[in-house]
């Protein structure tokens, strides 16, 4: 996505209501998805209100993010299209974001799967001394490759350099998120023979942190949106421009 200049409005604000932008959309729904994920496994959450409920939030979160990620590819897939119609397949292996965006929605589509049979086993138990959510490997693989194709895009000559414009650091930022959620799927592998969960705090802390590295993106991408849309309405004419 092209970078745009935020333009500020009374006290140098920034509107955020774009809800005619499609990026808009993607990071609101990213937004509500990534605190879902950061409150699930929050110190205490689970005690307080049940392992069913937390397994539902877990999984209303996941549903979110599939949303994102399904207006997210298509955003992809016809960048650049000008006004030829809207395609909702498309097959352009030569393109990286392309890739990006359809390996993430094929990882939130193994989170969907995953955390709804978590919450299916919660109603099922009274048992709450294990995690509710177990990343699912396949789902963190997916969003760990796609958020370095999509840093790969952006980076141009370095960290240093992609770090200036508004697409790099929100690149940086979901690729933190992804590395952290690699890491709780591994800090949250079963013991076959015990049951146990390896680094079960471990687990539970990178989920929560991947989540807010995600809603930090979310949040960035906005700002971003709404201020390219302000950045393209058109300027209210000035005192001296009455209509005469």
């Amino acid at each position: 996505m092209p970078a745009h200049h935020v333009h500020a409005g009374r006290r140098g604000s920034v509107r955020w209501w774009a809800p005619r932008g499609l990026s808009w959309w993607i990071g609101l729904l990213f937004a509500i998805g990534s605190i879902c994920f950061f409150v699930g496994p929050f110190p205490g959450f689970v005690q307080l209100v049940g392992s069913a409920a937390d397994g539902m939030v877990f999984f209303v979160g996941s549903l979110f993010f599939t949303s994102a990620a399904v207006l997210q590819h298509l955003q992809a897939a016809n960048a650049d299209r000008g006004e030829r119609r809207f395609r909702l397949i498309t097959f352009e292996p030569r393109r990286t974001d392309w890739w990006a965006t359809l390996i993430q929605l094929i990882g939130t589509l193994y989170f969907n799967v995953d955390t709804y049979r978590a919450m299916a086993e919660s109603f099922d138990t009274s048992q709450v001394d294990r995690l509710v959510w177990t990343p699912e490997a396949f789902g963190s693989i997916c969003f760990l490759i796609s958020g370095l194709l999509a840093y790969h895009e952006v980076r141009g000559g370095g960290v240093r350099v992609a770090a200036r414009s508004g697409e790099g650091r929100i690149a940086i930022v979901n690729l933190a998120g992804c590395v952290f959620f690699g890491i709780s799927t591994i800090a949250s592998y079963v013991v076959p023979a015990t049951g146990d969960v390896l680094a079960l705090a471990a687990a539970n802390v990178t989920t929560a942190l991947g989540a807010l590295c995600f809603l930090v993106g979310a949040v960035m991408l906005l700002r971003q949106a709404a201020a390219a849309r302000r950045a393209t309405a058109p300027e209210p004419a000035g005192l001296g421009q009455a209509a005469s």
